[in-house]
């Protein structure tokens, strides 16, 4: 499932449609976004390096870790950030997010030291709370790696919460919206901790994405504000591990739920396939609704009772079919060409005969006459 996200951002946007969007989305019952954020940044960096992307290179927003984390992250997962300028940009909001060292008359902070030793690949931004002013900036360092043509990029977002921290929800919405819509962006993720904002921004962003993916602990049932030996050992079970549910909207508007379980490891995160019986994701899912879904044992029994009203009983005695045009006491042998179904044909002539038997005897032939004779039209 998630060889499904990361290929659903590898293929991009089609033409005429906004870019594929995916909220990745935890809280602090199984905190593990960030290896799902850094997995999926590896995957598409790798697909952009091979030149199997639609994509050309990547924007990264960073703001809850430095560039040189980032530039270090990527060349252990056998990316080299630091050493191409081609495909990578990173957005530095992190070292000076508020402009506050600009605002420091300290002669020894003179230098700029902001961007250390991913200078190649990281721009400077001072201030993230002024959106009209990160879009173009973002625009501006993706263009610059996919140059003025049809070649597009993707942009990745570590944190939303800090967009969300300086600014409105409609405004940080505006801003994803109106990467989505351009036209040289090929795919947008970022990263959201849903139990530190409001009901209202968790629903905006699940319902601007095209793809959800939901990082819950395999053991729900722990109370996580109380500290008895249980929960203890219920967090024991869950550390390092956990459950990845993602819900993908299609263009036709259909949903699709997968899910897998994860294991945090030293050299990154790897994925295992949960059973087709498991059916804690498809009832966790399930839109809360005034109605129930599913039909009672007692309801299963009187839906089979049910005597259709065109349904041959049958009784145990022979099934004879009635077609409507003869009486099935009749003789047999004349009814034989009848109820055959084969179309009769002369022999001489090669071509084909229709037969036509009246309904009863009481049908008049047909007649030359116009039907609405006796309307005074």
């Amino acid at each position: 499932m998630a060889e499904s996200i990361c290929r659903a951002l590898r293929d991009g946007a089609l033409e005429g449609e906004f870019a594929p969007a995916l909220t990745i989305k935890d809280s602090i019952s199984s905190p593990f976004g960030f290896d799902v954020f850094t997995h999926v940044l590896a995957q598409l960096s790798s697909n952009i390096l091979a030149g199997k992307s639609q994509p050309r290179g990547v924007v990264l927003v960073a703001f809850s870790r430095s560039p040189s984390f980032y530039v270090d992250l990527l060349k252990r997962r056998g990316s080299d950030a630091a050493s191409s300028q081609k495909w990578i940009r990173i957005l530095d909001c992190y070292t000076d997010p508020l402009g506050w060292k600009d605002q420091i008359v300290d002669s020894t902070n003179t230098c700029d030291t902001s961007l250390e030793a991913s200078s190649e690949v990281a721009c400077l931004c001072k201030d993230v709370r002024d959106l009209d002013k990160l879009y173009p900036l973002i625009i501006e360092q993706g263009t610059g790696l996919s140059g003025c043509g049809k070649q597009r990029f993707s942009v990745a977002i570590d944190s939303v919460d800090e967009l969300l921290r300086h600014s409105s929800t409609s405004s940080v919405a505006g801003l994803l919206s109106n990467l989505r819509s351009h036209d040289q962006v090929s795919c947008v993720f970022w990263l959201f901790h849903s139990d530190i904002h409001e009901d209202k921004a968790t629903s905006i962003l699940e319902y601007m994405s095209s793809m959800v993916a939901s990082i819950e602990p395999l053991n729900q049932s722990a109370n996580w504000k109380r500290g008895n030996l249980e929960n203890f050992s219920l967090l024991e079970q869950n550390f390092g591990k956990g459950r990845l549910n993602v819900r993908f909207k299609r263009r036709n508007g259909r949903v699709r739920v997968l899910c897998e379980e994860f294991h945090i490891e030293q050299e990154g995160i790897s994925f295992t396939s949960v059973s087709s019986g498991d059916g804690v994701v498809n009832h966790s899912l399930v839109p809360k609704v005034q109605f129930s879904l599913q039909l009672s044992e007692k309801e299963r029994m009187e839906r089979a009772n049910v005597v259709l009203p065109f349904e041959h009983q049958g009784n145990g005695q022979t099934i004879q079919i009635y077609d409507g045009r003869r009486s099935l006491t009749e003789d047999k042998k004349e009814a034989a060409p009848t109820f055959n179904g084969k179309l009769q044909t002369s022999k001489n002539s090669g071509e084909g005969e229709i037969i036509y038997f009246r309904d009863s005897d009481d049908e008049m032939p047909d007649s030359d006459e116009d039907p609405d004779d006796d309307l005074d039209i």
